[in-house]
């Protein structure tokens, strides 16, 4: 049966009628929406949440985005078998124990790929390997000390900038000897619908399962000047802290949300607290500015204190 992947649905150049999509990742969601927007009929079936790894309060946004242009999302559904029809194809799923047949004229498989590493010789060379990859060190070294390996084989995030950070660590290990090892706690991620989902670091979810005491940080896009003069008021920013300020992570939807989470990411490296965005003097009017507005709101808190009030009125005095 034939079917688009990521890379060969670039290369069609006829126009498609309605295309089924497996796979309700950002690869898939990405190209849903493309398409969607082209005049094609979209329909993705996903077998658990769709853009899952995600912050599901700013997935919600993006989900409900791509809903209202059309696309047909059926989530929590199991594909029990495809057909190849006179048309196109034909899956039938189950959900909710209840079996029904979707029909489109083509396919787009974005369902996640697995490493190609059977019958490349590396059993000969000593090089240990498994059904996510080769195996490495946080130096990225195979069990073969003479042979490094780096990106989506390695195992991890497949992400093109990831490789890029890998071969990074590689060339300061093989050739200047320096003990560098990968930390993927701090590498953002950015899927491309409208509006964009930016994320690095740690999820509300996963910050309460390491952390007693969190802070969550929000600002609206509705509240920055800029999104406003450009009509970009679809959107907000999520900070996760700790109790003390130290951040754990932050999510962006809307405008350039890939842009502003480099922010972020750097606070993240270089193991900032929140304080520090607060000093940051931003240009006005942009929409880096919702960064120190969510920052700001982790002192909210203090100005209700009563011994906090108590302090200020008495500083009053004294003019």
């Amino acid at each position: 049966m034939p079917f688009f992947t990521n890379e060969t649905i670039f290369d069609n150049t006829k126009a498609l009628d309605h295309l089924m999509v497996i796979g309700g990742g950002p690869i898939g969601m990405e190209l849903a929406q493309a398409h969607r927007r082209l005049g094609v009929k979209v329909t993705v079936l996903e077998a658990f949440t769709p853009l899952g790894k995600d912050d599901p309060e700013l997935t919600d946004i993006v989900l409900k985005q791509l809903e209202s242009e059309g696309i047909k999302i059926l989530a929590g559904i199991r594909i029990e078998r495809m057909e190849k029809t006179r048309n196109g194809v034909r899956a039938v799923i189950s959900q909710n124990g209840k079996e029904r047949e979707i029909e489109a004229s083509h396919l787009l498989v974005a369902a996640g790929r697995q490493p190609n590493v059977e019958g490349i010789g590396l059993e000969e060379a000593g090089i240990e390997f498994d059904r996510k990859g080769i195996k490495v060190t946080r130096g990225l070294k195979t069990t073969n000390k003479r042979v490094y390996a780096i990106g989506d084989i390695a195992g991890g995030l497949q992400f093109t900038h990831m490789a890029n950070y890998h071969a990074g660590i590689v060339i300061r290990n093989a050739l200047f000897r320096l003990p560098v090892k990968v930390d993927s706690s701090n590498i953002p991620w950015v899927t491309y619908t409208e509006p964009e989902l930016a994320h690095v670091g740690m999820t509300e979810e996963q910050a309460r399962e390491k952390h007693k005491d969190i802070r969550v940080l929000r600002w609206p896009y509705m509240e920055n000047d800029r999104a406003q003069a450009e009509h970009a008021t679809q959107g907000m920013i999520k900070v996760i802290t700790a109790k003390r300020g130290r951040i754990l992570g932050a999510t962006i939807v809307g405008e350039h949300a890939g842009e502003l989470i480099q922010l972020w990411v750097m606070a993240m490296s270089k193991k900032m607290k929140i304080g520090a965005i607060t000093s940051i003097v931003f240009a006005y009017p942009t929409l880096a500015e919702i960064s120190k507005r969510a920052a700001y709101q982790y002192y909210a808190p203090s100005l209700t204190n009563p011994n906090i009030r108590r302090i200020i009125g008495w500083l009053r005095i004294f003019g």
